[in-house]
């Protein structure tokens, strides 16, 4: 059995806890709001056309976290933040693991190609997992209900220069997570995997929160479908950037994906809708950073970006 912390106990945190809790392992799923409460007073409900959870679960705030466990009571540490958070996650983390004199493995499983250098960065001893969450849509329909759709694949690899040891190590969680229901495939280079699924993040969220469509409505129509692909396209241009070549066939082949997968209503679409704080410099602005270091022109990345803003500064006024 083993001991997980999911950080960030939302849609996707919560599918992939329960689907460890329901095979066995001990989770805790640090949340907070109106979810929280919910979560420790009623437990957690979650649909899925092939998995329907619903059990008392092991919840709290990240700062009750911090006080009643210490960082070696679990195994895994499971980061499903909002990638916008992730640096002052990373900072609460620091002084917790100082005080104990330990470090942890923590995988994230989140958007964005940044997050696992700000975690290395700050928690330069722990043992950093880069990861993704494909070809799965989920989240809270009202607190403590969450409703999930999609294969819900997990694709992890070590973080360049971990030690070799982590091989083994990554083989185990991922036979584990198989045995729980999740498909796992580990890869050798993560990062390159990390910025094939920014094409798709590039392509649909940004579009998505500004039209208010899902992503088949999106990539079906006949003007927005092109806005989409040559979004995915700009992610191709800078990814060279970090020494990764995304090529056009690749291009194809993550478009084609969204085109054909279920109707997803985006992560950004569901943020924007409830007013909450968006990841657009952890996605557009990923693509607009890359582009000034080599100068390159990214138009329909700094449209989307520049409409977003400014959508977002009318809600402060």
């Amino acid at each position: 059995m083993l001991k997980i912390a999911i950080i960030g106990a939302g849609g996707i945190g919560c599918y992939y806890g329960a689907r460890l809790q329901s095979a066995n392992h001990k989770v805790v799923y640090i949340a907070r709001g109106e979810h929280l409460d919910a979560l420790t007073s009623s437990g957690l409900t979650l649909t899925h056309p092939d998995f329907t959870f619903k059990d008392n679960v092991t919840a709290c705030s990240l700062s009750t976290f911090f006080e009643q466990y210490e960082p070696n009571d679990f195994d895994i540490y499971l980061l499903c933040v909002k990638a916008n958070i992730t640096e002052e996650i990373a900072k609460e983390l620091q002084p917790w693991l100082k005080r104990f004199q330990q470090t942890i493995t923590i995988i994230s499983l989140q958007n964005g190609v940044d997050n696992e250098a700000i975690l290395k960065k700050h928690l330069p001893d722990s043992f950093v997992v880069g990861g993704l969450a494909v070809r799965i849509g989920g989240h809270i329909s009202e607190p403590g209900i969450v409703q999930a759709k999609g294969v819900a694949q997990l694709i992890i690899g070590k973080w360049p220069h971990a030690n070799e040891k982590s091989n083994s190590q990554l083989t185990a969680w991922s036979l584990i997570f198989q045995k729980a229901k999740i498909p796992t495939q580990i890869v050798s280079n993560i990062r390159f995997e990390l910025w094939r699924k920014l094409l798709i993040n590039n392509g649909v969220n940004p579009l998505s929160a500004l039209t208010g469509l899902d992503t088949k409505k999106l990539t079906h129509h006949p003007r927005f479908g092109k806005i989409v692909y040559q979004l995915m396209k700009e992610v191709a241009q800078v990814s060279c950037v970090e020494h990764e070549v995304i090529s056009t066939k690749d291009v194809d082949e993550m478009y084609k994906l969204i085109r054909t997968f279920e109707p997803i209503k985006t992560s950004m679409l569901v943020d924007y809708e409830k007013g909450r704080a968006l990841e657009l410099d952890e996605i557009c602005g990923a693509v607009l950073k890359r582009s000034q270091i080599i100068n390159v022109s990214v138009p329909y990345t700094e449209v989307v970006y520049a409409l977003l803003e400014h959508e977002l500064k009318k809600r402060v006024i």
